[in-house]
């Protein structure tokens, strides 16, 4: 009997603990189930709650069918009752109309529940295109920016592309042709007075230096065009182009080295100079790409000498680059006779020859037309001084003059600068009046793509932007011995 009683007392054990043990599987699948929807519903809820609404910069899709095809409407806060909307999702329970809407852009008509209030949408329309508060865009030389009272906020430079310029040039009656050209787009005119031209005017001492003038008869006629670059074909080299690098001072006294020493030595010696020789290595009182003198770079070239384009190549071009700290890399010691060799290889580990180059001391001319024509005729290109104002950047073709399109605006309107340009001959145009303009060739340093091919025509015989006040010519420094060797 007792071992009867305890075998019916351990089954009895055995299966009360059998249900108990299912008992307690299920309720923890029941709690870990109700815990899962807890949290789920916990984070979409938490999500939804902090979300910043669909619409305070505007409702997009505004007429798109979203609740309506859905169906009936969710009483309360239903966080499942969503459609698709764009990037995102949007909601149709009635939960969705609070302060920070997420409603479907059709939910107020298709529920028929009153809008909330409508909050202001911040930003700035452009071209048709909306944008938020802080965007910005450039227009030309100025920076805008959307501000917080949904207005554009632009700076206010004058550009150095002026569109309102070139029309009144293009439909006035001044013999140029006016353009716009894409090297200058987004810069100032400050900009473009400070970095296209670099040229210090000379100072009074050397602005009254002796003039040399040219043995001319009475009665000697000049033909009514000349070009230094037919009548010397291969010698007289084409336009440069000095990029954002105020240097025009050494732009220029390289191109007419260049050219005269060619021409003197007949074609032997055809070398196009390098004016970042002179931009690096010339710096007493001399500023590299931030202006120089030209009287400087002829002392320069007469004591030092300078290599070859193809030697030592110009890299000066962005306005950003650091000039001043831009190292000298060609050296030269003298020889015999004033005479000069290099004593460091090229820049340019590609170049064949590391040959200096100099001049004689430079020459100024009369400022009378004929004896400047006669001087190019004989001898080849000069050098002159001229002042660049506002309209001259956008020059195309014609014959150049100042025109009156910025007078009466602000001073800001009106700038002006000294460059320094290359002469190469003359000619003359009948205009649609009848008469004859009288015009120099001169050729930029602007790269081939400004003006025609490069070059510019401006009035002859006028002193039309001061441009025959200063005129200079220079003899090369070329002995026999030179020729032979080239």
């Amino acid at each position: 009997g007792g071992k009867l009683c305890l075998q019916l007392t351990s089954n009895c054990i055995i299966q009360f603990t059998r249900k108990m043990k299912t008992v307690v599987l299920v309720l923890v699948v029941f709690l870990v189930l109700l815990v899962e929807d807890g949290l789920t519903a916990g984070l979409v809820r938490t999500r939804r709650e902090l979300s910043p609404g669909l619409h305070r910069q505007g409702i997009r899709d505004a007429g798109g069918s979203y609740c309506a095809r859905r169906g009936p409407c969710c009483p309360g806060r239903e966080d499942t009752c969503t459609m698709p909307y764009l990037d995102t999702i949007c909601y149709c329970d009635l939960f969705c109309n609070r302060t920070a809407s997420d409603c479907c852009p059709d939910f107020w008509d298709h529920c028929g529940v009153p809008r909330p209030p409508v909050y202001p949408r911040i930003g700035c329309l452009r071209n048709g295109h909306w944008y938020p508060a802080e965007s910005t865009y450039r227009e030309n030389c100025n920076l805008c920016t959307c501000g917080l009272d949904s207005h554009w906020i632009c700076e206010q430079n004058v550009c150095l592309i002026n569109e309102g310029i070139i029309d009144a040039i293009n439909r006035g009656d001044y013999g140029w042709r006016a353009a716009n050209y894409s090297q200058f787009w987004g810069m100032t005119l400050d900009e473009g007075i400070r970095y296209r031209l670099g040229t210090t005017k000379p100072s009074s001492t050397v602005m009254n230096m002796n003039e040399l003038h040219m043995n001319m008869k009475s009665n000697e006629v000049l033909p009514a065009y000349f070009n230094a670059a037919e009548k010397w074909p291969g010698m007289v080299h084409e336009p440069l182009d000095q990029g954002n690098c105020a240097g025009s001072w050494a732009f220029s006294t390289a191109a007419v080295a260049s050219d005269r020493i060619s021409i003197q030595s007949m074609g032997h010696m055809t070398p196009a100079l390098s004016p970042q020789n002179l931009i690096s290595c010339d710096r007493k009182n001399q500023h590299g790409c931030n202006g120089g003198s030209i009287d400087r770079a002829w002392w320069y070239l007469r004591q030092r000498g300078v290599v070859t384009e193809e030697c030592y190549p110009f890299t000066s071009l962005e306005k950003d680059t650091p000039h001043n700290n831009r190292q000298c890399m060609m050296r030269s010691r003298s020889t015999n006779r004033g005479k000069r060799q290099a004593t460091m290889p090229c820049p340019n580990p590609y170049a064949h020859s590391n040959d200096i180059y100099q001049s004689t001391p430079p020459y100024k001319l009369s400022s009378d037309e004929k004896e400047v024509m006669k001087e190019i005729m004989e001898n080849g290109p000069v050098q002159a001084i001229m002042d660049v104002h506002e309209d001259f950047f956008v020059y195309k073709s014609g014959i150049y003059q100042r025109t009156p399109v910025s007078r009466g605006k602000p001073e800001q309107y009106r700038r002006h600068g000294t460059h320094s340009v290359k002469i190469i001959g003359w000619g003359e145009e009948r205009q649609h009046n009848g008469e004859n303009a009288k015009y120099w060739i001169a050729a930029n340093s602007w790269g081939r793509n400004w003006g025609e091919d490069g070059y510019f025509r401006i009035s002859r015989g006028k002193n039309e932007c001061n441009i025959e006040t200063f005129i200079i010519g220079v003899w090369g420094r070329v002995t026999m011995e030179d020729m032979r060797k080239k």
